[in-house]
């Protein structure tokens, strides 16, 4: 009897120790650097058809060996997507509404090796759906959502850094990618732009831009969501920014507060913005699924530093456009 007990104890103790396991969150130890590289000429065309040997990767400006090299399409990716809910979305609010929904059906398309997560951000920033494969949770919830209020925009990335589900795998396979649908401005964020930076670099997210400026006005925050996007290896689309320029109807008025703001007259101006918006959409999710991935392990025994260190791409090929992340951090935080 004693030896049963003792048994059926053991046997308990086990079962504990895997509940415990399984309910441990998900930690991912990167030992590799993942680099995601884009590849286009001069008019802005995917080149898809380099080989391994046709790339050199320098970390501190030494020459590094390439141990991974994939350029297959369809590569699994965990994509959050932070939508900017602050006042300055109301005025074009249904068409970025519209190229959300279409980027989520475009990036997600059903299969469990595709996941994402909705991040709505003004006066603060919120999870609103978590990780899934579903893209139906997150087009719902799109539909329901309406803008008001501040923008929290770095605090909206650092939620996507820290606070949502993970998928297995992570960031090796999937990889990680954002896609920041605002105009860049943020002036309610507890964080700063060099924090969230540095949090992104740390988890090896990818960051892209679908810029919600438009009729040829500007932002103070664009030179943020253009350094988020270059220092992450991403890029930014301006899908409204220059549509009025071939279209007629336009006509600029002034407003109570002095400023002068393009009114849509007549013309052609449902058609270029749908065709704009689909174009800077298609742009975003060809670069997602074509990118290069290369991997090296460099000679850096753990611990010793946690500066950021400097890295370079380049291709062996003329007038070409090589993208990737400039630099990163060799442990996780």
């Amino acid at each position: 009897m004693g030896r049963l007990l003792k048994s059926h104890g053991k046997l308990l103790c086990i079962f504990c120790a895997l509940v415990a396991l399984a309910q441990e969150p998900i930690r991912v130890q990167v030992n590799d650097v993942i680099v995601p590289v884009t590849v286009t000429n001069e008019k802005g065309a995917f080149v898809s058809d380099l080989t391994k040997e046709d790339f050199r990767v320098f970390d501190q400006g030494k020459e590094q060996t390439i141990e991974y090299f994939t350029r297959e399409r369809n590569q699994p990716v965990v994509v959050g997507f932070l939508m900017d809910l602050s006042n300055a979305s109301k005025i074009q609010w249904k068409n970025y509404q519209d190229a959300a929904t279409d980027l989520v059906l475009t990036l997600l398309p059903g299969d469990k090796k595709y996941s994402g997560y909705l991040i709505g951000y003004g006066t603060e920033a919120e999870v609103m759906v978590n990780t899934t494969s579903d893209p139906e949770k997150i087009v719902e919830k799109l539909k329901k959502i309406k803008p008001g209020g501040g923008s929290a925009l770095y605090d909206a990335i650092y939620q996507a850094c820290t606070n949502r589900k993970l998928v297995q795998g992570e960031p090796v396979e999937p990889r990680r990618v954002v896609i920041i649908i605002g105009d860049g401005h943020d002036n309610a964020s507890k964080q700063t732009l060099d924090e969230v930076l540095e949090l992104a670099q740390r988890n090896q997210v990818t960051i892209f831009g679908v810029s919600t400026t438009a009729f040829g006005g500007t932002s103070e925050g664009d030179p943020n969501l253009v350094r988020l996007a270059a220092e992450t290896g991403g890029t930014v689309e301006y899908p409204l920014q220059h549509v009025y320029k071939d279209v007629s109807g336009y006509l600029q008025v002034p407003r109570d507060a002095g400023n002068y703001v393009y009114d849509v007259g007549t013309g052609g101006y449902a058609s270029a913005i749908s065709s704009s918006i689909f174009t800077a959409i298609s742009h975003i999710a060809g670069e997602i699924t074509t990118q290069y991935i290369l991997r090296y392990r460099p000679d850096i025994p753990p611990g010793s530093t946690r500066q950021f260190r400097e890295l370079k791409v380049t291709v062996n090929l003329p007038n070409v456009i090589v993208r990737a992340r400039n630099g990163y951090y060799p442990f996780s935080p």
